[in-house]
């Protein structure tokens, strides 16, 4: 932790409203979407997750950092947050597996971050008024001088980020035992923990770059296709679509996850569109409409899939349907492909079954995925 007093900071939102604190991590500027999420643990996986590039992240939870950072729940190479906002932070870390402050963390990365702040005000303005650019500074006391470089800054709406977080060159990661499957896993900004989930139920996992072509996906002789989460605007991201449908037609059997939900539904010809402040934590409940079951889910996305409710819609590719629904507010938070027998094809969901802080409600989905290749492989056989 620094030994010297933390300089004052200023948040300024896009409407104008104004947060005066203490800088937190580097000292510098910022500018981002200001989105809260609502995880009262696992800040490192949030950190960590490349779907928050370009965000910045204002925690609900009060008191952040008491556990301090390890190498260990990394959920990517580095943090990829834009900024960071909390309104009690830690002074010192007390955890076991602590190998370091959050502070200094954020420090080492060049990450801006703001505390001391009403973070309950900032959140209800942000429920109230919708997700919004801002910018944190320790260099800049005019918030009229701030204000002008937020509204200058970059839109969420029409932003294609995915190249910018996946990785540049393919690797394996190996079945643990028995190797079952092999899966293609297009990188859109991918979790660490999702290809160990698959690992472990057998699967070798080839993760590919996210400007992979059909031909690169085939090339490892899949069993089956997977679209990571990722940030950006999914109606500005055309490439993947077009890889996804022409793995329908080539009969690929396909899961997706968070972003990889959206890109199906526009693949399958529904629209997208922006929320108005997203969902965002661990605690978001959703039912799956084919068990009935109601899970705890950990979420993270500001846009949705336009599909209805009720009924079916015939696609190219199969019949679709919405499978999953947030209890909360009715947003689609997964989708399902069958073909004319009613046999599953492909499916999705908006949330995160792999989760690494938690819940782990929705783990099955991985089994039901390598029901889907096992079904697929035993037709082929017949």
């Amino acid at each position: 932790m620094p030994l010297h007093a933390p300089k004052p900071a200023i948040l300024v939102l896009e409407d104008g409203r104004t947060f005066h604190g203490e800088s937190y991590g580097a000292e510098g500027e910022t500018f981002g979407e200001a989105v809260f999420s609502t995880g009262m643990t696992g800040y490192q996986e949030t950190l960590t997750d490349p779907s928050y590039h370009q965000q910045v992240v204002v925690m609900t939870a009060p008191h952040i950092g008491n556990t301090g950072i390890n190498d260990e729940d990394m959920e990517s190479t580095r943090i990829w947050v834009a900024g960071y906002v909390v309104r009690d932070p830690a002074r010192v870390p007390s955890n076991w597996r602590s190998q370091r402050s959050l502070d200094d963390e954020l420090v080492a990365q060049g990450v801006v971050g703001i505390s001391g702040i009403d973070t309950r005000a900032l959140t209800r303005h942000l429920r109230e008024r919708g997700a919004m650019r801002v910018g944190i500074s320790s260099v800049e006391s005019d918030p009229a001088a701030l204000l002008a470089k937020v509204t200058a800054s970059a839109e969420m709406q029409g932003a294609n980020l995915s190249a910018a977080v996946s990785v540049s060159e393919a690797y394996v990661v190996p079945a643990v035992g028995e190797k079952k499957f092999t899966v293609a896993a297009v990188d859109l900004g991918i979790k660490a923990n999702t290809p160990r989930m698959m690992a472990e139920r057998g699967i070798e996992v080839h993760v590919l770059p996210a400007t992979s072509t059909l031909a690169e996906v085939l090339a490892v002789s899949p069993d089956g296709l997977f679209f990571s989460n990722g940030p950006g605007d999914p109606a500005a991201t055309t490439r993947q679509v077009e890889l996804l449908q022409s793995a329908l037609d080539a009969g690929l059997p396909y899961f997706g996850i968070c972003f990889g939900n959206q890109l199906f539904g526009r693949a399958l010809g529904f629209g997208t569109y922006k929320l108005k402040y997203g969902h965002r934590g661990i605690n978001q409940p959703v039912m799956d409409r084919t068990t009935g079951k109601v899970e705890v889910t950990a979420h993270n996305h500001g846009f949705a899939v336009d599909a209805p409710l009720e009924g079916s819609t015939e696609t190219p590719y199969g019949t679709a349907t919405v499978s999953h629904v947030c209890l909360n507010d009715d947003v689609v938070e997964g989708l399902e492909l069958r073909d004319a027998a009613g046999a599953l094809k492909s499916f999705s969901v908006q949330y995160h079954p792999e989760a690494a802080a938690g819940p782990h409600d929705a783990a099955y989905l991985f089994d039901r995925f390598c029901d889907l290749m096992a079904a697929r492989t035993t037709a082929q056989e017949a």
